[in-house]
């Protein structure tokens, strides 16, 4: 009997479906397992290549199957979604896995280690409060604009709460003070839990050796830092640096035909929290940008000049994450003068001979 040597695995909370196939691509077995089933199974099946969605769970399988002998690898669901054929089924899906993972030219998702996903949780957490707290204090605004109060925008006009409530007057029922001091101690309750939030993830940014060399590029701190540690990985899913840039989204969409180059605004694709932190922390490099002195300060000064401020920040953005992924991809650290810095070892050579 032929031996398995890849196999799709279509992965959901409960009901595992696999697809194996031989060196040839012949199919040679389709079956459902439980998640104890499937443990069971793979601990006894022969090494083999398998291969799943990046999706929720498969990074903690992906862990349990290298612990069995297996080569597990992930794949980005967008990038399985084309070699879907017909009707759609979970031995269909597992199918179209084994087709995208047999294209030379497929793109692998890194997995993640268990610290990793433990620091992706906090930051979720973090944008899972600040999204609450937003919804709350709009909530807020609009109540008191149903009554004819505006406020300033923003936590400005929030924190004013208090007075308006102690201000006698008949504009604002019993009752709708009584809801606007529970929504005020709610948003106050959410940024308690966003400061012991930043607070634990700047601790481990400072303990991780990923994330402290990260945090020697301008502008970038603790929270992107960690971020991109845990999410970004070692860099070993990208070939190049604009690989790497391309997978955030930061470099122009193409609409090219007949060998006429056309390109549009940035893609957006990826990781948008991430894109967001690099867009941020261009902006921090540029607002700092003429009191700062490195080569990244001195390329933005000079990119300010003659371009539109959003243009520049997606510039800089890019620009942040391709440093990102040398550092990442190197071991090294951020140099800010990194011409000056060649010219002293060039000088130190020189004077030795």
């Amino acid at each position: 009997m032929a031996t398995a040597t890849l196999i799709g695995l279509d992965i959901g909370k409960h009901t595992f479906h696999a697809v194996a196939q031989d060196v040839a691509g012949h199919v040679l077995y389709k079956r459902q397992f439980t998640r104890t089933g499937l443990i069971e199974f793979l601990a006894t099946h022969p090494p083999c290549r398998i291969v799943m969605e990046a999706c929720a769970g498969a990074h903690w399988l992906a862990r349990k199957l290298i612990e069995f002998g297996h080569h597990a690898q992930l794949i980005a669901p967008q990038y399985i979604r084309p070699f879907v054929t017909g009707n759609k089924n979970d031995f269909i899906d597992a199918h179209a896995i084994c087709e995208a993972a047999c294209r030379p030219s497929m793109r692998y998702v890194a997995i993640k280690s268990m610290q990793q996903q433990a620091v992706s949780s906090l930051h979720r957490m973090r944008e899972a409060r600040m999204a609450e707290r937003i919804q709350t204090t709009n909530q807020i605004h609009a109540l008191l604009l149903e009554f004819g109060i505006t406020l300033p925008l923003g936590m400005r006009g929030i924190r004013q709460v208090p007075t308006l409530l102690a201000t006698p007057s008949d504009d604002l029922p019993v009752m709708v003070r009584q809801i606007l001091l529970q929504q005020f101690e709610h948003v106050l309750l959410l940024e308690r839990l966003i400061q012991v939030l930043d607070q634990q993830i700047a601790t481990e940014a400072r303990s991780n050796d990923v994330a402290t060399r990260l945090m020697t590029i301008p502008g970038i701190g603790p929270i992107t830092a960690s971020q991109l540690a845990a999410d970004a990985g070692n860099a070993k899913g990208y070939g190049k640096a604009r690989d790497f840039a391309a997978s955030l989204g930061l470099v122009p969409r193409q609409h090219s035909t007949g060998g006429k180059a056309k390109l549009l605004g940035i893609s957006r694709r990826g990781d948008k929290s991430l894109r967001r932190l690099l867009v941020q922390c261009a902006h921090v490099i540029m607002l700092n940008a003429t009191r700062w002195n490195s080569a990244i300060a001195e390329w933005t000064r000079e990119l300010m000049v003659r371009r539109h401020g959003n243009v520049v920040a997606c510039a800089v953005a890019n620009k942040l994450a391709r440093v990102v992924w040398a550092i990442l991809a190197t071991g090294d650290e951020y140099h800010p003068h990194p011409r000056t810095l060649h010219e002293k070892q060039t000088a130190g050579r020189t004077g030795g001979e």
